[in-house]
């Protein structure tokens, strides 16, 4: 199925994301998401995913809410973690799909304006996540995190190499990502990161986002000065 005008003019702004904070009040030093959110923003994060797993859906919905007004208003990409029914009654621009969540396919009948992001271990992963019609795939854990109970092995970065040839959409790569072991992965590559407690628990997450923004954006240039 081809993607409506609405998930196409998504997509081509998922293409200018470089940094993908996710939230995590539970991982945020004390901070609630919505001071976490406005640090990302005030950052230049080009995109945000809601992740707060522990919340009633109540209580979800009301900052879901918050956080599509204040991500439209910075012209930022909102993504909602598990629930393809509160991003579609927030007005988000996408829902991220984790295994155990509902089917890729379910999601793009209910949704077709959506971004659809997937969670991958594998190459196996990748694979059907793609002939699903997973819009962006999410590879990880690229190192060991606690941000994630029950978490998949961490693949290390040359699990990430050994993924990456058999993706064929956008992707990010996640899991255990600070700005001391970033280098290795944008040397492979990678364009998108998507990162928790490198920003949620950082002291200033406004700076952390900018610092890793720069570091991001550096590298990139670096390698095409020296082709």
């Amino acid at each position: 199925m081809s993607a409506s005008p609405q998930r196409t003019e998504r997509l081509r702004r998922f293409s200018g994301v470089d940094i993908y904070p996710v939230t995590s009040a539970s991982h945020s030093a004390g901070r609630g998401s919505l001071e976490i959110l406005d640090a990302v923003l005030a950052g230049g994060a080009h995109i945000v995913q809601l992740r707060e797993k522990e919340l009633p859906m109540r209580e979800l919905f009301e900052l879901a809410r918050a956080f599509r007004a204040r991500t439209a208003a910075a012209g930022a990409l909102l993504m909602i973690d598990d629930h393809v029914d509160l991003a579609l009654a927030t007005g988000a621009d996408g829902v991220h799909l984790g295994q155990n969540d509902l089917p890729l396919a379910a999601a793009r009948q209910l949704a077709p304006d959506l971004l659809i992001g997937a969670s991958t271990h594998s190459v196996g992963d990748v694979v059907r996540a793609q002939a699903s019609g997973a819009d962006i795939i999410n590879v990880g854990p690229v190192y060991p995190t606690a941000t994630k109970q029950r978490t998949a092995a961490a693949l290390g970065v040359d699990g990430v190499r050994a993924i990456i040839p058999h993706v064929h959409v956008p992707f990010s790569v996640m899991g255990g990502i600070k700005l001391d072991n970033i280098d290795p992965l944008l040397d492979l590559g990678v364009r998108c990161v998507a990162v928790v407690t490198a920003i949620t628990a950082a002291d200033d997450p406004a700076q952390a986002t900018r610092a890793l923004r720069d570091r991001m954006q550096r590298r990139v240039g670096d390698r095409a000065a020296a082709r």
